[in-house]
């Protein structure tokens, strides 16, 4: 990789194709687009899955339980991004790393597609985690790197990506969903596995054409010698772990819950460690320092808007069940279809903040401008959803729209910040820890899930005007602190826009 730099593997790239974007987003969009499909779809029914009784068709598990065990999952999916990043930075480069973590997924959505216990869901729990870290912060890397680095229409880009990403989420809760819920959480989970392999099609008939040198070499590959040595720690850390497990289920001491309580505190400890090692790494410049520096408040932000915008999958899931009227307008309504509202409103919605970001040009909002807006927006989804029990009290159905409109104020602020974020990871990023620093970024999604777990149990219907009320306005008071640190936050980013 030593040979190439950022402008040789664009220029390797095709550079018009794709809606006036590089070839390669088409690759990656679709890869994307599939691998999303299988993992919205999991995620649909995962929650009704784990709370309904064995009699249909669930695994009985106290609802508290599964909610905290669904975020959870959610956060290990994302932390895993660590795991995927290393590889692909040292050992395989992205593309590689990519193609890998499609056949975990897709394994892993067929494990779970086999009628069996608890102890099946675990082992699919282990290869989409990993799965899903090997190939979800690569592709995103990749995205970034199909562009010249001072290519205006990267972040144009990147919300078109993100328009592929939702199309997948959003036909997967209306199609797994409505199979699941109505036929079989197996055949669902089957269709998800289905989806996965269409997403490794897709990119294995495309890569060659399309994407050039783009992810075809590790950025900072490993000596000789330290790959030696990175083997060893790797598979003495494994065998230890394994050991560990093994003692704790055979003397009784491993819980469910203690098992959430310490990846919470790892949703938050990893990143932490990550952060400083980047910033110590005599591999990081000193503007590359600053730039870590700015990125810092910009992550907080994210772990506070993901906390909101996942809860669509855990909390508001389980609202839809349990609060929602479900016969409305003449039709009967699956639980599982309104986790299909945030990705239409996206669908709808991206194509014009990317125009409006090409629009405004030099006069748009900063990056951390738009993460403020963000944070603003996902706080009065909240807002908004305690309203009906303010109203109705918290023992009456709730209208459907209500739902409606709190996915939509929350995707809102999700296109002011996802894409804008994704986009900012790849120009902050460190040269020697580009796949590493994208891993990082999911990592907010990690600690926000991780935080979720912990929080979850407090809800109930008689607690939700305190739940939702709470949250909502400690989004909205760091939203107004974030707005205010811009100009300070811009100053570090030494030119970065």
């Amino acid at each position: 990789m030593a040979e190439l730099n950022k402008q040789k593997i664009a220029d390797s790239v095709p550079q018009k194709g794709f809606f006036g974007h590089p070839k390669g987003l088409f690759t990656l969009f679709f890869t994307e687009f599939w691998e999303r499909f299988s993992y919205y779809g999991m995620r649909a029914i995962l929650v009704y899955y784990l709370y309904y009784s064995v009699s249909k068709g669930g695994l009985g598990i106290d609802q508290g339980t599964a909610l905290a065990i669904a975020s959870i999952y959610g956060s290990l999916v994302y932390m895993s991004g660590i795991i995927g990043g290393w590889v692909a930075d040292r050992l395989l480069g992205t593309t590689k790393s990519v193609f890998i973590g499609g056949i975990l997924i897709m394994f892993g959505h067929i494990a779970l597609s086999i009628p069996g216990s608890l102890a099946m869901f675990f082992v699919s729990m282990v290869l989409i985690v990993l799965g899903t870290g090997m190939l979800k912060p690569n592709v995103s890397s990749v995205v970034g790197q199909i562009y010249p680095e001072n290519d205006n229409r990267r972040d144009a880009g990147f919300s078109i990506f993100y328009m592929g990403i939702n199309s997948g989420a959003f036909l997967s809760p209306l199609i797994v969903g409505t199979v699941g819920m109505n036929y079989s959480f197996h055949l669902g989970f089957l269709l998800a596995a289905i989806g996965m392999l269409l997403g490794l099609i897709v990119f294995m008939v495309t890569k060659n054409k399309n994407l050039g040198l783009a992810g075809s070499a590790p950025a900072n590959p490993l000596s000789r010698e330290e790959r030696a040595s990175a083997f060893v720690r790797i598979g003495g850390g494994t065998v230890i772990l394994a050991a560990i497990i093994v003692i704790f289920v055979v003397t009784g001491k491993f819980t469910i819950g203690g098992f959430i309580n310490t990846v919470a505190i790892l949703g938050f400890i990893i990143p932490a460690l990550y952060f400083i090692f980047m910033y110590f790494s005599k591999k990081t410049t000193t503007v590359e320092r600053s730039r870590l520096i700015a990125y810092i408040p910009l992550f907080l932000a994210a772990v506070m808007f993901w906390a909101i915008q996942e809860q669509g999958s855990t909390i508001l899931a389980s609202y839809a069940d349990k609060r929602t009227q479900l016969d409305f307008a003449g039709i009967h309504i699956s639980p599982a279809w309104f986790q299909s509202l945030n990705p239409l409103f996206i669908i709808v919605l991206a194509p014009v903040f990317a125009w409006l970001w090409i629009k405004l040009g030099k006069r748009q909002p900063t990056i951390a401008q738009k993460f403020s807006l963000g944070l603003l927006f996902a706080g009065l989804s909240f807002l908004v959803i305690l309203l009906p029990a303010y109203f109705g009290g918290d023992h009456s159905l709730v209208n459907p729209l209500w739902l409606v409109l709190s996915y939509f104020l929350v995707v809102i602020g999700e296109l002011c910040l996802s894409p804008v974020g994704l986009s900012a990871t790849t120009k902050l990023a460190p040269a020697a820890f580009s796949a590493q620093t994208m891993s990082l970024w999911f990592l907010a999604s990690a600690a926000a899930q991780a935080l979720n777990a912990l929080v979850v149990k407090f809800y109930s219907p008689a607690t939700e005007m305190v739940y939702f009320g709470v949250i909502g306005v400690a989004s909205l008071v760091l939203g107004l602190i974030l707005f205010v640190l811009a100009p300070k936050i811009q100053d570090l980013m030494k030119g970065i826009r």
